[in-house]
């Protein structure tokens, strides 16, 4: 399991130029004119994760398979797009699809580029974009209270809990507040998922910058790091031009093209990671001689239902998972070294997988 985030963002801010890097291809278009992705692209890209090469390494296995996340480039949003301008409406659908909002906000000067609002001002993009998304969400919402009440009237258990949290939610929205910031019992998050809300989804903010402040970034994304620091959200810097000049190079060329430019990694590592913890993600792995492999899950998870993402019949028949630590597999070289040691346990159905842990299913066919 990864995550489908969807990359949104004004027209011209680098969304397709960041998307072909990320996953390597050319399937959208980058033009200089709004609109130019009409149908969201969709791509996939390997998780780099350097511990999966050592623990190859170290089993031999003759195949290392990464885990995967999906991006989804969906095109420009513009102001209206809630009551359907630009091609708003079917825009706004393909965000209520995907898990999280990567919102690419331009954080470079360009006068070859031009900017659909005429200006560079990061805060107010990402306030023209959030606009868009709570109306759309007050729309939604306000639709359903009629028929709801009438149900709550009734006796509806159920809707006497959805119109609660849709309350809570409206008066965030009127007050110009996303509905992520509803505050919430666990309990309830089932039932808060099932509203769709737009701007319930967890956003990681990617400032867009200029070559040269692709390290440390600038005046521009100090704003943007600012503003997601106060509302909870996450913020990385990346510079789509350098992604998509590495994109294209041979994988041995690439480190020293970092070098070069005094990177120490791609900025998609940066974006993967933040996206991690936006999530709550984390990852085990399953080794042995004809693989390696990565397999993400939820933070909190339970051995059955890690089991369940290799098949379901792991989780089903699930009787135990023979685990060791990342460290201890590595420290000890291996599986047997491990086992000798004590470091492998045999953990039950209530143990919480744990980032890094190797992990071996014992299950009932």
């Amino acid at each position: 399991m990864g995550f489908k985030c969807g990359i949104v963002g004004l027209p011209n801010v680098g969304k397709s130029t960041l998307f072909n890097a990320l996953t390597q291809t050319a399937a959208a278009q980058a033009a200089n004119y709004p609109f130019c992705t009409i149908e969201p692209n969709v791509g996939e890209v390997a998780v780099p994760d350097p511990r999966l090469t050592t623990l190859a390494g170290i089993a031999g296995s003759a195949q290392i398979i990464p885990t995967r996340l999906t991006f989804v480039d969906i095109a420009g949003l513009v102001r209206g797009a809630s009551k359907g301008e630009g091609l708003g409406n079917q825009f706004l659908a393909n965000i209520r699809e995907v898990d999280a909002i990567a919102h690419v906000v331009r954080c470079f000067e360009d006068g070859d580029v031009t900017h659909v609002e005429g200006k560079i001002d990061p805060i107010a993009d990402i306030e023209t974009i959030e606009t868009e998304l709570m109306l759309a969400d007050l729309d939604s919402l306000e639709k359903r209270v009629t028929a709801l009440e009438k149900k709550a009237r009734g006796g509806d258990k159920e809707a006497k809990e959805s119109l609660d949290l849709i309350s809570r939610a409206l008066t965030l929205l009127r007050a110009g507040k996303p509905a992520r910031l509803v505050e919430r019992k666990p309990e309830e998050e089932r039932a808060f998922g099932m509203l769709g809300l737009l701007t319930s989804k967890p956003v990681l903010y990617v400032c867009n910058v200029d070559e040269g402040s692709a390290r440390d970034g600038n005046a521009f994304s100090a704003r943007v790091f600012a503003r997601a620091a106060e509302e909870g959200a996450k913020a990385v810097v990346v510079s789509a031009k350098i992604e998509s000049e590495i994109a294209v190079l041979p994988a041995e060329e690439q480190a020293d093209y970092l070098a070069a430019i005094d990177l120490e990694e791609p900025g998609l590592n940066r974006v993967i990671r933040a996206g991690y913890e936006l999530l709550g993600l984390i990852t085990y792995f399953t080794v042995g001689p004809k693989e390696a492999r990565a397999w993400t899950i939820t933070r909190g998870t339970r051995a059955p239902q890690a089991a369940g993402v290799i098949h379901t019949d792991f989780e089903k028949g699930f009787i135990r998972a023979e685990t060791i630590a990342y460290a201890d597999y590595v420290a000890l070289k291996g599986e047997a070294g491990a086992r000798d040691a004590g470091k492998l346990r045999l953990e039950g159905k209530d143990y919480q997988v744990a980032d890094g842990d190797v992990l071996h299913f014992r299950f009932a066919t």
